[in-house]
């Protein structure tokens, strides 16, 4: 059973209107990309002050890529700004702790101090340090993630104090009242003309050394050649996890990989910057409801990189939008959301979300997109929006029962990914089946 072909004329109105809203979503690009540079410029200055006050912690310059994953967000999600602790990870001891199953989260660990290690004295003060049994012979003691906080919460609050009193950043751009110990950061607003940025201060452990766990992530297709291996070679990370524990970051893998999508032809990135906007306007009542995060959508449209390779794939912006939806939605019946380079780790899982909900609103987009479309009133003229049209009307209503839909080659790699094996909800999987079957027909039809 051939899919009903799209109407000329449903595109005809479809495509100016996508093209329109991204148009109003671009223009506000650049003025958010200067208001987080103000920004990260006065925070960076409070944390060179802090590396004045104490060598241990110093300042990474390296951000660049946060700038343009910001620009693309329409969420006002927090930001981590990670303040690298100044040690050799090498040097010190990795000791896991009690096995625990993969999907219950990150690699946990705590870092010990060895005994015979030299180089290491700065960080077995008491201020930061829990020392061993006499009985460790190997192991003089710990750095202890919550000691840690509490220093660079200190060090952070005279920081903010000294740069006011020497007006080296502006007046009223920052505030120490507002600087809060949350359970595994520092939760820090800083303003930048109307803009107020809500940043995540993280203290951070670099590793050079890659995870073994990765390897397997190097051999995915829809990445320029040679570029996750590249990337995955660089390390991965260490933050706070508890009082006690730290925990593997794969944040700053992410972020790199994010911006190699964006030197691909294609409307990859447009597709992302598209559906954070409705997320944030539609779904989660501009930004006043709990909903999906920036972060869940850039592990969708990793993963719809990979299961849809081809370039073709991303060369018309409705279609690329639609290859989002269709593992958005595969991800939201099921319950689960693979992290990128971590597949057995679900980033649904204990995040207190009503998924039905979200499933809902996310599918009645992909039904019927106009309304969410409109910035304002006035962007579709006096008419009221135009009903999507009879050919996509069809899609939308395909027969779960037909075998048809379910033998295509993408169908079936979204099923192996995914396990999308509850055949129970027929209407969430006929739904997700529609949903597909239009991303496929959308590809190369933009008039």
């Amino acid at each position: 059973m051939p899919a009903p072909a799209v109407p000329t004329s449903a595109m005809a109105v479809q495509v100016p209107l996508w093209h329109h809203y991204l148009q109003a979503i671009r223009s506000r690009e650049a003025q958010r990309a200067q208001d987080f540079q103000r920004a990260e410029n006065v925070l960076l200055t409070v944390l060179e002050r802090v590396h004045a006050l104490d060598p241990r912690f110093i300042v990474d310059y390296s951000r660049g890529l946060e700038a343009f994953q910001f620009a693309l967000r329409s969420s006002e999600d927090p930001l981590d700004m990670e303040v690298p602790l100044w040690v050799d990870a090498e040097a010190l001891l990795i000791e896991e702790p009690e096995a625990t199953q993969p999907e219950d989260g990150p690699e946990l660990c705590r870092l010990g101090v060895p005994r015979e290690g030299a180089g290491l004295e700065r960080w077995t003060t008491d201020d930061i340090f829990t020392a061993s049994s006499e009985g460790d012979a190997k192991c003089r003691g710990h750095i202890v993630p919550s000691k840690v906080l509490c220093v660079l919460k200190d060090l952070l609050v005279a920081a903010i104090v000294h740069c006011k009193h020497h007006s080296l950043i502006r007046p009223g751009s920052l505030n120490a009242a507002s600087l809060r110990e949350e359970q595994l950061h520092l939760s820090l607003l800083v303003s930048s003309g109307w803009r107020t940025i809500n940043f995540r201060v993280v203290p951070v452990v670099r590793r050079k050394l890659g995870a073994p766990a990765l390897e397997g992530a190097q051999q995915m297709p829809g990445f320029p050649e040679g570029s996750l291996r590249r990337i995955l070679s660089q390390g991965v990370d260490l933050v706070p996890a508890s009082t006690q524990l730290w925990r593997t970051s794969t944040d700053y893998l992410l972020t790199r990989l994010l911006g190699q999508l964006g030197s691909l032809q294609g409307h990859r990135l447009d597709s992302l910057s598209i559906l954070d906007r409705v997320n944030h306007e539609s779904w989660r009542d501009g930004g006043r409801t709990d909903g999906l995060t920036f972060g869940h959508l850039k592990t969708v449209l990793l993963w719809a990189s990979v299961l849809f390779p081809v370039p073709e794939d991303w060369a018309e912006l409705q279609g690329a939008v639609y290859r989002l939806l269709v593992v958005l939605l595969c991800c939201l019946a099921t319950r689960k959301l693979p992290h990128f380079l971590h597949p057995q780790r679900n980033l649904l899982q204990g995040s207190g979300l009503d998924l039905g909900a979200i499933y809902e609103r996310v599918e009645g987009f992909a039904s019927q997109p106009e309304a969410a479309l409109r910035i304002h009133a006035t962007h579709l003229g006096r008419s009221p929006p135009p009903r999507i049209g009879s050919g996509l009307k069809a899609l939308l209503q395909l027969p779960a029962s037909d075998p048809t839909y379910w033998a295509t080659a993408y169908f079936d790699v979204l099923l192996d990914k995914f396990q999308v094996l509850n055949i129970q909800d027929k209407d969430r999987i006929s739904a997700m089946q529609s949903i597909f079957q239009k991303a496929r027909t959308l590809g190369g039809e933009e008039s």
